[in-house]
């Protein structure tokens, strides 16, 4: 199955919602990585879902 398509500039535009960071692009995963968080931000249907509830924990 073929991943949906993104905007790269608009996921390098993105800032983590909890601590205002860069965000780093895990394309394996499909996530965007909040080091100073710990956090990492799944992208579903290419849609980035920016809620800290709905992040994994890097812990």
């Amino acid at each position: 199955m073929t991943p949906p398509a993104y905007d790269r500039r608009m996921l390098e535009s993105l800032v983590c919602p909890q601590t205002r960071a860069p965000l780093s692009f895990d394309a394996v995963r499909m996530e965007l990585v909040s080091k100073a968080a710990h956090l990492a931000y799944p992208i579903r249907g290419g849609i980035p879902v920016m809620l800290v509830d709905e992040a994994r924990s890097l812990d």
